[in-house]
């Protein structure tokens, strides 16, 4: 018995290692392309896409507060891309075939993560800005996002391994 509790202990450590870094490696590299491609779509530098991450907690201000407004632009980007990370391997855990079906869990999540963004987010946010649902750009932004929703996945699926057919 006390065998099989220091075994199950060393699976839990595992699993929860392997979530971890589902969720870092997922969350961050997401959440960095998302900035580039949030610069290429909107052919605006780096620097201006921190700021408006950082003025949906700052405000315009984030706009004159230089470099620090753009470290907290990414510092915030990376949080909630982390925090939307681990809401999927979360579910993943949880439901075997969001692993197995990965691109198609990743395509349906990164719709899901445009809506809740351009829908809840940001105009709940202290952004001096609203989204603009231009047919181009709201093709361009749900693209980014389905790429956000595949590394996500398929970080979840790379990192958590093969999921038993139950869920």
């Amino acid at each position: 018995m006390a065998q099989t509790n220091a075994v199950q202990s060393v699976q839990v450590g595992q699993g929860s290692a392997s979530a971890l870094k589902a969720i870092g490696f997922g969350g961050l590299v997401a959440g960095t392309i998302d900035i580039g491609s949030a610069c290429v779509i909107n052919g605006l530098s780096p620097m201006v896409i921190l700021h408006a991450i950082a003025s949906g907690l700052l405000g315009a201000a984030a706009f004159r507060d230089g470099w620090s407004a753009a470290l907290a632009g990414l510092v915030l980007q990376w949080l909630m891309s982390l925090l939307i990370a681990a809401l999927f391997v979360a579910a993943a855990i949880r439901l075997a075939w969001l692993g197995r079906r990965w691109i198609a869990a990743g395509v349906a999540y990164g719709v899901v993560i445009y809506l809740v963004m351009n829908l809840v987010v940001v105009p709940l946010s202290a952004a001096p800005f609203h989204p603009h649902f231009i047919p181009m750009k709201v093709f361009e932004n749900l693209l980014a996002m389905i790429l956000f929703g595949l590394i996500v996945s398929g970080s979840a699926k790379a990192y958590l391994g093969p999921r038993p057919a139950g869920g």
